[in-house]
């Protein structure tokens, strides 16, 4: 998973998936009698082509040449996606981990199955984007459609707008995506509003909560809770499929929600007992962004790791000294550009605990509609478009 690395400067760092597998690993998560780690295979061109031009998948097989010329109207080679001698099958094998997980969870092999590699969520069916080549998720869902699941949902909690998979789902009335973000108005990719529906047919089987910058963790929280468990009541999907990009930090450099690791914990809990609630238990969790390489991801997708495997790591514990070792041996090189590692005092270079001590109450979407907070208006723009479609009171469902 290490070789999908575009540059020593470009923000989706590998150091992040290593720093997140040593941590867990270092907690004992992975050692668990009932943990399995499933091999990731490099997806075969017939399954990425499930949900991506086949036309597309050629022009990532020549751009990962030595020579490869930038290829503008698929989106390589360019600032966010450049060419990589090893990019089509390092994308492949991202691909492949969410496929396996996939059929593992619709088999029965597993109730529950995480790939913090994955998460690829702006790839649409012919064209690379912000950082993603191929789309793990949407290939993963398709996988599970041509299982026999008769409806997937999936829920997208990263500070970008999950584009690329809502798109290929558009016209699909069997697969639900809802993805909450910063507002396009002032973060990439410029989508996600709360107009978009779905294509004819499939109305109301696209979602979006556009959030104002700054949200911060009880805002974000009430406006998961305001739409996602009663939009899954009413889909009742047979699996549910999360993206839990680390990027809606107030640490991250490339977005602004401002929301902690507690908060991002929190939300891993709340989409696992979700799953149990109205898909039968069946969950597959991938990562996504998230660029605060030292300080965030591994904390916050170790979270994810213990709650998809069923062992919460108390918000307290603390950072084991074996992964503080490791990081503090790191050179300039190794950060890949993250350079807070050598900035401040201890404390705010890397993290001593699992915890940041950050309130996380919020307040329920029952306790009244605030027509001047920010959150409530885009909240509620959100249920008037797509809640009478689902049957449901925008008011008070």
């Amino acid at each position: 998973m290490l070789e999908y690395r575009f540059s020593a400067q470009h923000p989706m760092a590998p150091l992040r998936l290593d720093l997140t597998h040593r941590l867990a690993s270092s907690l004992g998560l992975l050692d668990a009698e009932h943990v399995r780690i499933l091999q990731p295979p490099v997806a075969t061109d017939e399954q990425l082509a499930s949900v991506h031009d086949p036309a597309f998948i050629a022009a990532v097989r020549a751009a990962s040449r030595e020579d490869a010329e930038a290829d503008e109207p698929h989106g390589l080679g360019s600032e966010d996606c450049p060419t990589f001698p090893d990019l089509h099958e390092s994308a492949a094998r991202i691909a492949g981990g969410s496929l396996v997980a996939a059929e593992a969870v619709w088999s029965g092999e597993v109730s529950r199955a995480v790939n913090v590699a994955g998460g690829m969520h702006h790839a649409a069916r012919a064209k690379a984007s912000g950082f993603c080549i191929y789309n793990d998720c949407a290939v993963a869902i398709q996988r599970l459609l041509g299982l026999g699941a008769e409806r997937v949902a999936y829920v997208d909690v990263d500070a970008h707008h999950g584009d690329g998979t809502q798109s290929i789902f558009y016209d699909d009335p069997r697969v639900l995506t809802i993805s909450l973000h910063e507002t396009g108005i002032s973060l990439f990719p410029g989508t996600g509003f709360a107009n978009e529906t779905g294509g004819p047919g499939a109305e109301g089987t696209a979602v979006n909560v556009a959030l104002p910058p700054g949200t911060g963790d009880a805002g974000f929280l009430r406006a998961v809770h305001a739409v996602v468990p009663q939009l899954l009541g009413a889909f009742q999907p047979d699996v549910l499929v999360t993206q839990h990009g680390a990027d809606a930090h107030r640490g991250d450099p490339l977005a602004d929600l401002r929301l902690s690791v507690d908060g991002q914990r929190q939300l891993a809990f709340d989409l696992g007992d979700w799953a149990d609630r109205y898909a039968h238990g069946r969950w597959l969790a991938t990562g996504g962004g998230g660029y605060n390489h030292v300080r965030v991801v591994p904390r916050a997708w170790t979270h994810l790791i213990g709650a998809v495997t069923g062992q919460p790591v108390p918000s307290s514990t603390p950072v084991p000294e074996s992964w503080l070792e490791h990081v503090r041996s790191l050179t300039p090189d190794d950060l890949e550009g993250d350079m807070s590692l050598f900035e401040g005092a201890e404390e705010d270079r890397y993290p001593l605990t699992m915890t940041e001590d950050a309130d996380v109450w919020w307040r329920s979407w029952e306790v009244g509609y605030d027509p001047a907070d920010p959150v409530d208006q885009t909240i509620m723009a959100t249920r008037r478009e797509v809640f009478p479609i689902h049957g449901l009171d925008p008011w008070f469902d």
